[in-house]
């Protein structure tokens, strides 16, 4: 039989993605979250702290409700 394949967060789609631990490359892999938006999460958490839960997110500036809606599904908080 084949060999098993490995997936990693990259590899199924980015999710999940730890928030609380992900440079920037790791986070443009979340929907919604290109290199500039992803550089504003590093810098928000470098400035404030880790986030208690995703919907810490929605303070990070460019990051409203429908960004938010579509990233609850691939951040994780650890």
């Amino acid at each position: 039989p084949p060999a098993a394949v490995t997936t990693t967060p990259s590899a199924a789609g980015g999710c999940p993605v730890n928030i609380n631990s992900a440079d920037a490359s790791a986070l443009t892999s979340l929907p919604g979250v290109g290199a500039s938006r992803a550089a504003t999460i590093v810098q928000y958490r470098t400035d404030n702290g880790p986030f208690a839960s995703c919907d810490g997110l929605d303070a990070v500036s460019g990051i409203g409700p429908a960004t938010l809606a579509g990233l609850r599904d691939c951040c994780v908080v650890k």
